[in-house]
């Protein structure tokens, strides 16, 4: 039997209970199904999943009102106590990470040789936080001549969770963890494209003894379950992971409440590749880092700037490169690009492909579709466009990669700053001076200087401009989630003002 067969054999194993139940939420700890459902498809072969419940307003209510009541008693509850449950779900995370990426696998149409490793960066995740619970609270003493000030932090409250569809069980361990290690409840609302593994998740922290209430899932719609998440009072704070105008739509939906929120958005990140720049890693970064998950991440580098010395060649092995990645059924292990998410994003990211035609960029390879079954679109590679064209403004979100060249340093800053977006960059340069002076200038929230993205979980991760608002990592995420209060303590008996006397 060969492994792609191993692990379709795996997979029928786990999603039986899904298909005869349905995938349902979970409030207070109790499974909770309601009247309506909807279906979720494999982007592979377009086939139905399971059903899955579809939560509204009223599921919304009933999961808010159980993370309010449960919130006191989680707040209160020693920053060890909370440790030790958040470590025993990153314990069972890695007891059931094959279930998880396979569930991952068939849901998003992501390649298994990164969802295996993502189900383990999710316990990577729940593991961090929960060391840090323990110092959630803590502050600062800044005294004064009179008096000795002292900081705390207290957590929010109720917080809603809003995640999306790509990599959905890796970036709900990294909204909801830090949520939990800070004291604070959760109602998760997972994207209606990819509702498997919030489900596990679910499972997950309840049989690890997270208190009923403590985190509940509600699936839906964005204009259902979304919007009457946003809008609930008893949700304190909004995280939210996605696209950029739905960002927008939930800051206005939150403002009647005054909800705090975080929002993780979109990007169209530049990678410049200088003349003076190790070539052949750059060109490994490159290939990697825009198609890789499909090209459906954030921090992808979907905008190649290469300096004009450098260019044809750069852009002939480049095209070499795109033409022999493997593309197929995400559960083999030879798959380095699967099927996009669904149809509608399918024909999202072809329109692009014609645009760019029709704009005059060069077509060098792929933008074809694969097959006649699911969602596969070749590796697509367009050279010669222009800072103001389509394909080189907005965010695809796909295995797409457009190339522009510069002359000089101040021409390269001025293309990668010319967007709306300002999530990450990439620079490759061996010259130091050169290298701190753009990354200085780059109008983005994270820079990785002659390399890849690397996550380093104690550093900040988020945007500028239109691609997010916050901070998470670290302290970070408990800034977040939590609330500072200052005590001010009189020392000696210092003048007090007298009015009246």
């Amino acid at each position: 039997m060969s492994d792609l067969e191993t692990h379709q054999a795996r997979l029928e194993g786990h999603l039986a209970r899904f298909r005869d139940s349905g995938i349902v939420n979970l409030i207070d700890g109790q499974d909770v199904a309601g009247d309506a459902w909807f279906e979720t498809r494999s982007p592979v072969d377009d086939s139905v999943i399971a059903r899955v419940a579809l939560g509204g307003a009223a599921e919304i209510d009933a999961a808010a009102k159980a993370a309010q009541a449960a919130f006191p008693a989680w707040a209160a509850m020693a920053g060890t106590a909370r440790r030790a449950i958040l470590h025993r779900i990153a314990d069972a995370i890695e007891a059931r990470a094959d279930e998880i990426a396979l569930c991952e696998c068939w849901d998003t149409g992501q390649a298994w040789r990164f969802m295996s490793k993502a189900a383990l960066r999710g316990a990577e995740n729940f593991r961090f936080f929960a060391d840090r619970a323990p110092g959630a609270r803590d502050g600062q003493a800044l005294p004064s001549g009179a008096h000795l000030n002292v900081t705390s932090r207290h957590p929010i409250g109720p917080v809603g969770v809003i995640t999306p569809w790509n990599t959905p069980f890796m970036l709900s361990t990294w909204k909801i963890a830090p949520a939990l290690a800070a004291g604070c409840t959760v109602v998760h609302k997972p994207a209606e494209l990819s509702p498997l593994t919030a489900r596990l998740l679910a499972e997950i922290c309840r049989d690890a003894g997270l208190p009923p209430g403590v985190l509940n899932l509600v699936n839906g719609q964005g204009e259902g379950a979304g919007r009457a998440l946003t809008e609930h009072p008893a949700i304190r704070a909004i995280a939210f992971v996605g696209e950029s105008r739905t960002g927008s739509a939930i800051m206005r939906q939150g403002a009647e409440t005054l909800k705090r929120v975080h929002f993780e958005l979109g990007g169209k990140n530049p990678v410049i590749v200088f003349e003076d720049a190790d070539l052949d890693r750059a060109l490994d970064a490159v290939v990697f880092m825009i198609y890789s998950l499909n090209g459906e991440r954030c921090t992808s580098s979907s905008r190649l700037l290469v300096q004009e010395s450098i260019a044809p060649d750069f852009y002939g092995r480049l095209a070499e490169r795109v033409a022999r990645i493997r593309v197929g059924h995400p559960l083999d292990p030879g798959t380095e690009v699967g099927p996009l998410i669904d149809r509608g994003h399918f024909e999202k990211v072809a329109s692009y492909v014609a645009a760019g035609q029709a704009e005059g960029a060069f077509l060098s390879v792929g933008g074809a579709r694969l097959g006649d079954r699911g969602w596969f679109i070749a590796p697509t590679l367009f050279t010669g466009a222009r800072p103001e064209m389509k394909i080189a403004q907005e965010e695809v979100f796909g295995p797409f990669l457009t190339c522009l060249t510069f002359k000089d340093e101040a021409e390269a800053l001025e293309i990668a700053n010319g967007v709306a977006y300002g999530l990450a960059g990439y620079v490759w340069t061996n010259d130091l001076s050169r290298a701190l002076r753009v990354s200085d200038a780059l109008e983005a929230g994270m820079i990785w200087v002659n390399s890849e993205n690397v996550r380093h979980l104690p550093t900040p991760f988020g945007g500028v401009k239109a691609s997010g608002i916050g901070r998470d990592g670290g302290d970070w995420s408990f800034d977040f989630y939590m609330e500072t209060k200052n005590t001010a303590f009189a020392l000696g008996s210092h003048t007090i003002p007298k009015l009246g006397a």
